[in-house]
């Protein structure tokens, strides 16, 4: 059963723990763009993170993919650093590719992506930074 993770802190924090694959869609390359530092801090614990941007080649050495369909992995949690004018299209390639979650970040709001992925069985959160929701769960 999918979960709102807006309302219920404890999907969260099971979500957060069960999941291993982590795709960011919209990733930087700048150190300065959240998106970066969310990336390094999700690697340091723990989690296999996949960087998705049509624009990037390699971020750190790793392999960047055009689309969430080009991840070689099963994907648990979409994280999305893109417009909220993108995010029904994200959540439509989530989706696709049988993802568990998206999670879009702070100020990405789609009510109408949020109802399509709870409809599609995939967990959602809106409006919510990944990091800094870890680091309050887990106290990292």
């Amino acid at each position: 059963m999918a979960d709102n993770l807006n309302d219920n802190e404890q999907a969260r924090q099971r979500v957060l723990t069960e999941s291993k694959v982590i795709a960011i869609v919209g990733q930087s390359s700048d150190h300065y763009y959240s998106s970066y530092a969310v990336r390094e801090y999700l690697i340091l614990q723990g989690y296999a993170v996949y960087a998705v941007n049509p624009f990037l080649d390699e971020l750190e050495g790793a392999p960047v993919y055009d689309t969430l369909a080009d991840v070689p992995a099963p994907i648990d949690i979409v994280d999305v650093f893109r417009k909220s004018d993108y995010l029904m299209e994200v959540v439509e390639e989530a989706i696709a590719v049988r993802a568990k979650t998206v999670w879009a970040q702070l100020d990405v709001v789609d009510d109408f992506a949020a109802r399509r992925a709870l409809e599609a069985g995939l967990n959602f959160a809106q409006n919510l930074c990944i990091r800094t929701e870890h680091e309050r769960l887990f106290g990292k």
